[in-house]
């Protein structure tokens, strides 16, 4: 069967070249038909044919509300072939008083909460147009401005609305577009037309002025914005930057110093439930230590309360750590990428922006005053041609009677035009009374009067300023002032002092004992004065190590291998139990052993020594381990392991004693204070090492336990005093077997 000829021109293109064009219609389709707002009225396509739609309904804010599904229908069947849905969605955001914070739609039923809920279908809710939406529709049937054919040609639809109200920026805007976005916050509506009037009497502004009007932007849920207005100003200046937004809190108190924290107000386009959500997941993962419980209790209005642990939390510090993991802080960008009237994509100014907007009013202006105009000279025509009635009544009245043609005889007559020839046939017997008369040439005086007001403004510059400042300051006083819907909801800060959330203000802060046994079982016991003999521990097993410390803490412990290591005490295991390995915690070799285990205290320094005899004195902080490998701070010798680690800050003394019952008494002064190494000879031993040794006052004596119950003191030290590096002498008599102060 013989292929068909082809249809059509067919020619040979590149496929590149194609793909090319055809993408870059998409884009401009994109960029100028959906994603971006005209910078005039603030709007995108489907927001303008859903108001202009809902005008021809004559839903005005005066009338009746009508189903959506009857908006929607009209818009898609007239302006805009898209899904319904889509539409749908569109008016539903223009009616929802916490996403627009000046509402274009008044809607009746559900349309959605704060809660990220969605809106009722389109069947069962209704709307009208509001008094924000009015003015921005204000003279679109004076010729204000340009309309064009819709989609199948069968109707028409305005290009830009007359926008009285500064809708691009009162509203914002966001959209992405191909290889373009836009994101403009919400401002109020007072401020703008306060930088409006200022820039009318100021062409030459700069942003610094402008800014004196326009604090910043002012969402419809309130918050705060925490930033400088070096940061304000630069963004307003280029178009481009962003904002810091935040929950307005309340402290709360609830006496005897307990209090809880209402946050009232969340940040703009954050879903609560998403939010509270997001809460309830980090105190699950044991992520905000700091709060106990968190409910909703909102109603019509936003109401979070959050319970701190304790009274002892500072509630700055508790609300920062939220700020930083959750919704309640976000960044609200700055991208005032809009359609010029030309109908280019770029990034704006405010000034830029607040100009354009005044441009176009001035332009409205014009065209609504030439319309006005030419309907008064049509009127004034109209009724010229009247008044020829009254001066010849009986012969007007005889030439209808009579003529065959009484229009053409009435123009040829009186040299009338057709249009006053067609008023005078078109009145009726009543209107001939000569009060009428009187009416008419009042009527002419007052359009006389008009066409002169009307001429003197279109051929002067400075008065269509002045108008359009008075058109400007109406509608601040509409939309502005103290109202409800006018007054600044959202507060201009500058950013707190950065809070460093230190880890003690993340726990809970009580008093514990931390147990140790002899082989390395550790947990914490409640309260101080824990008798560590009194413990219950493993068969074969016994107390080692018992420090008074505070849930806040952090346990240092020093090891036979010469490293630190650090372990927070709220991760040790409490309860009744014998507790948990300390080597799980940390990596401590199985040939090595503990030599000492202390909590960490600022400013506390410490003396550390191998068996060889060497030793120095390090700085509290240098002890401290970030990791679990831990910090290798004294390096034994070959053959030596680390035996000595005594607090150093509250003496000036250190008696040193050998497993040849041997002591050395040195001045600490005499010992180096270093960070790390093998350090220097503190004492030489012929036989063993070193065994033991204490920080003592020289003044107060060297003490050491006999007994239990017995402790001795010795003041006359003279013969062990020595320098670095001694041997010493033999123990004073009654000094213990075990070589050790006790």
């Amino acid at each position: 069967m013989p292929l068909s000829a082809p249809l059509g021109e067919v020619r040979e293109v590149d496929f590149a070249a194609a793909l090319g064009e055809r993408y870059l219609s998409y884009a401009l389709s994109t960029i100028m038909s959906r994603s971006l707002p005209d910078v005039r009225d603030g709007l995108k396509p489907v927001h303008r044919r859903i108001l202009h739609a809902m005008r021809q309904l004559r839903l005005d804010p005066t009338a009746g509300y009508k189903k959506c599904a009857r908006v929607v229908g009209d818009v898609i069947g007239k302006f805009h072939p898209h899904g319904e849905l889509a539409v749908y969605d569109a008016l539903v955001r223009l009616a929802q008083d916490f996403s627009q914070r000046y509402p274009l739609v008044d809607g009746q039923g559900n349309f959605g909460n704060v809660d990220g809920d969605n809106a009722a279908a389109m069947r069962y809710t209704e709307s009208r147009l509001s008094p924000v939406a009015q003015a921005m529709l204000e003279g679109i049937d004076e010729n204000a401005v340009d309309f064009r054919p819709t989609y199948d040609g069968e109707d028409s639809e305005p290009v830009v609305l007359p926008a009285r109200f500064p809708n691009l920026l009162a509203n914002g805007a966001t959209g992405i577009a191909v290889g373009m976005a836009t994101s403009i916050p919400p401002h109020n509506a007072g401020e703008l037309c306060a930088a409006l009037l200022h820039l009318i009497e100021n062409p030459a502004a700069t942003v610094d002025a402008l800014c004196a009007h326009v604090q910043g932007p002012d969402f419809p849920t309130g918050g705060v914005v925490v930033e400088t207005a070096e940061s304000i100003r630069q963004a307003y200046a280029t178009g481009r930057g962003s904002f810091r937004l935040r929950a307005r809190w309340t402290n709360e108190s609830l006496g005897h110093g307990a209090y809880q924290i209402a946050v009232t107000e969340i940040p703009f386009g954050v879903p609560k439930s998403r939010l509270v959500e997001k809460i309830a997941a980090l105190l699950d993962e044991r992520k905000l230590p700091l709060i106990a419980d968190l409910r909703d209790e909102s109603a019509e209005d936003v109401r979070l309360v959050i319970e701190p642990k304790n009274r002892n939390v500072d509630p700055e510090t508790l609300m920062e750590q939220l700020f930083r993991l959750t919704e309640l802080e976000i960044r609200v960008p700055l991208n005032l990428n809009v359609l010029d009237p030309a109908g280019v994509p770029r990034v704006m100014s405010l000034k830029e922006a607040l100009q354009a907007f005044l441009d176009h009013r001035r332009d409205v202006l014009q065209r609504m005053s030439r319309h006005r105009l030419a309907a008064v000279a049509r009127r004034i025509e109209v009724l010229n041609g009247q008044i020829v009635v009254y001066a010849n009544l009986d012969e007007v009245i005889r030439i209808i009677r009579e003529a065959d043609d009484p229009r053409a005889e009435i123009m040829r007559r009186w040299e009338l035009s057709e249009a006053q020839a067609e008023a005078i046939l078109n009145m009726r017997l009543r209107a001939l009374r000569r009060l009428e008369e009187a009416a008419i040439r009042k009527e002419l005086a007052g359009l006389a009067a008009e066409e002169r007001q009307l001429r003197r403004l279109l051929d002067s510059e400075r008065r269509q300023w002045r108008a359009v400042a008075r058109e400007i300051a109406a509608t601040a006083a509409e939309f502005g002032g103290d109202s409800a819907l006018g007054r600044r909801r959202t507060t201009i800060t500058e950013p707190p002092i950065v809070v460093d959330i230190p880890v003690a203000a993340l726990i809970e802060r009580e008093l514990v004992t931390v147990l140790c046994s002899q082989k390395g079982w550790v947990r914490t016991v409640r309260g101080h004065n824990v008798a560590a003999a009194d413990q219950r521990h493993k068969d074969g097993d016994g107390p080692r190590f018992a420090i008074e410390a505070e849930t806040t803490d952090r346990l240092v412990a020093f090891a036979t291998n010469g490293r630190f290591y650090t372990v927070p005490v709220e991760r040790l295991p409490g309860g009744r139990g014998h507790g948990e390995p300390l080597r799980l915690m940390i990596d401590l070799p199985n040939e090595h052993d503990l030599v000492a285990m202390f909590a960490y205290r600022p400013a506390m320094e410490l003396l550390v020594a191998a068996s060889d005899g060497r030793g120095f004195v390090i700085a509290g902080e240098e002890a401290l381990a970030q990791t679990r490998a831990g910090k290798q701070i004294l390096t034994p010798g070959s053959g030596a392991v680390a035996r000595i680690c005594v607090r150093a800050e509250e003496g000036d003394a250190v008696a040193l004693v050998g497993d040849n019952r041997r002591m050395l008494i040195l001045k600490l002064d005499d010992i180096p204070l270093m960070s790390r190494g093998r350090g220097v000879i503190l004492q030489r031993c012929k036989t063993g090492g070193l065994v033991d040794a204490k920080v003592f006052r020289l003044a107060d004596g060297l003490s050491w336990r006999q007994s239990e119950a017995r402790t001795r003191t010795e003041t006359d030290l003279g013969p062990w005093l020595g320098r670095r590096g001694g041997a010493g002498r033999l123990v004073p008599s009654g000094f213990p077997r075990s070589n050790k102060f006790g």
